[in-house]
């Protein structure tokens, strides 16, 4: 069974810098693609950015990019999100995923770590 366990969340003013980490442990995690997700208040799940276990590919959305890196660390089976230049729409619960690339949803889900960012 896979259980990912995510930290880094809190409260955060517009323009700072968060690192989010999700560690992920069991079988053949490794082998799969790992991600950040998030859901705004009222608004469905989103993607944020991907990774495949290669570190070959990644995927960034439109709405992070230039601002938000992902990163992976297969020797950890740990996945970080680099959050920088923080917006208040960035508000939101972040989710860890993880299961096959390209990783349109997820196959196992973290906890969700919660990311408030006052203007």
């Amino acid at each position: 069974q896979v259980q990912l366990v995510e930290s880094g969340g809190g409260l955060a003013q517009a323009g700072d810098s968060l690192r989010l980490s999700c560690a992920a442990s069991g079988r053949f995690v490794s082998s799969y693609a790992m991600g950040w997700f998030r859901q705004a208040p009222g608004k469905e799940r989103e993607v944020v950015a991907v990774i495949n276990w290669r570190l070959t590919q990644s995927h960034v959305s439109d709405s992070v990019k230039g601002r938000f890196t992902i990163s992976r660390d297969n020797a950890k089976n740990t996945v970080y999100l680099q959050m920088n230049s923080l917006k208040a729409e960035d508000t939101g619960v972040y989710y860890c995923a993880l299961g096959p690339w390209p990783l349109r949803t997820g196959q196992s889900w973290g906890q969700g770590t919660q990311v408030t960012v006052s203007s």
